[in-house]
């Protein structure tokens, strides 16, 4: 799958379930939970012991899910995680040598940011989507519609407090997907191994993005 694909298929589905477990078993669970319910992309977080190893078994299991890279802090990492099949490559700031790498090779970079300055920054460096990161504490859906007033050009995906009661607003606000963890992956459905638990968070967040998404082309 070409970066033009993977870049589509996240525009698509607009949902990047984040993995940040405490074993590579609960991650595998996760991802293939995720996956079973219709939202085939998940990012494994490297602080997930042995992430690399469960990106590649992911990978191998299923050409068709977007497995991807996450809390990657250098070009080394990076490219351990391309070799193992990420198709994706993300990061909590913006961290240059992680972008040089991913353009150099081609492949999709999602590097996070804050402020107005380092939105332009990573956008002008050629990356794909830009993670607002952490969305919630500086001001939610509201931060990321006063982004796109000066940014309309800039694909912002919202990372960092979005639940239930707000992915809407974040889409409504102009972000292109939302990144979404324990409130998609709960740690006590994931420990009791409850996947028909994560599957109805999963078709509920993917309802709430298309509802929205439709209102928005109604006007």
């Amino acid at each position: 799958m070409e970066r033009k694909e993977v870049r589509a298929r996240i525009e698509e589905i607009g949902i990047i379930p984040g993995v940040r477990v405490s074993s590579p078993e609960l991650a595998l669970f996760a991802a293939e939970s995720v996956n079973q319910a219709g939202i085939p992309i998940a990012e494994i977080t490297m602080t997930v012991p042995g992430a690399i190893d469960v990106i590649a078994q992911l990978a191998r299991n299923d050409a068709e899910f977007i497995v991807g890279a996450g809390t990657v802090l250098d070009a080394e990492t990076a490219r351990r995680c391309l070799d193992a099949g990420a198709r994706f490559l993300t990061s909590p700031g913006l961290v240059p040598e992680v972008v040089e790498f991913a353009l150099k090779n081609d492949v999709v970079i999602i590097p996070g940011s804050l402020t107005p300055s380092e939105v332009i920054a990573a956008w002008k460096a050629g990356v794909d989507f830009v993670k607002i990161f952490p969305c919630a504490p500086v001001g939610g859906d509201q931060y990321i519609r006063a982004l796109k007033v000066p940014l309309p050009q800039v694909p912002l995906i919202a990372s960092g407090g979005v639940n239930q009661l707000t992915a809407a607003n974040f889409i409504f606000a102009g972000a292109t997907a939302l990144g979404i963890g324990s409130e998609l992956l709960p740690r006590e459905a994931l420990q009791k191994r409850q996947e028909n638990w994560i599957h109805e968070l999963a078709r509920r967040f993917t309802a709430i993005v298309r509802d929205a998404r439709a209102k928005m082309r109604a006007g």
